[in-house]
C-alpha cells in the first residue's frame, strides 16, 4: 500500500468519523431510539468536547490515544444500540448538513467586522495613546 493510498483511506475513515457524529447528534434527538442510545451518545459528546480527559494530552503520544481510541470506539458502541434504519436516515442526513455550502456573504461580513474593529481600535490607540515629549 503506498502512502498515498494510506493517507487517502485516512481521509475517508475521518471523514465518515465526522459523518457518524453528526448522525449520532441528529439519532439523539430522535424518539425510536433507545434512552440507553441516546445516554451514551450525549456522554460521547460531552467526554468529546470536555476539557477534562482521561489522560491528560500534555502527556506525549499516550494523552492522545484516549483521542484516537477511545472516542471511536464509543461512537461504534452507540451506533451499534442505535436501529439500522434510524442511523441509516440520520447518516444521510448528516451527509446533507455536512455538504452545505459555506456562506460567502456571512464570511465576508464578519471579515468586513473584524478588520473596522481593528481600525476602529488603531484609531483610538493613535488618538488617545500618550506619545513621548521630545
Amino acid at each position: 500500500m503506498t502512502s498515498a493510498s494510506k493517507l487517502s483511506s485516512i481521509r475517508t475513515w475521518a471523514r465518515s468519523v465526522k459523518r457518524d457524529s453528526v448522525a449520532l447528534y441528529l439519532a439523539s434527538r430522535d424518539p425510536r431510539v433507545p434512552w440507553y442510545a441516546k445516554a451514551l451518545a450525549i456522554a460521547i459528546a460531552a467526554y468529546a468536547l470536555s476539557p477534562i480527559d482521561l489522560i491528560p494530552d500534555f502527556i506525549p503520544v499516550i494523552g492522545y490515544l484516549d483521542d484516537l481510541i477511545l472516542l471511536p470506539l464509543g461512537i461504534w458502541l452507540a451506533i451499534a444500540l442505535i436501529p439500522d434504519e434510524v442511523m441509516a436516515e440520520c447518516r444521510t442526513k448528516a451527509s446533507a448538513v455536512l455538504q452545505r455550502p459555506i456562506s460567502r456573504g456571512g464570511m465576508i461580513a464578519i471579515i468586513v467586522l473584524w478588520i473596522a474593529g481593528a481600525m476602529a481600535l488603531a484609531w483610538a490607540a493613535f488618538k488617545y495613546w500618550p506619545r513621548p515629549v521630545l
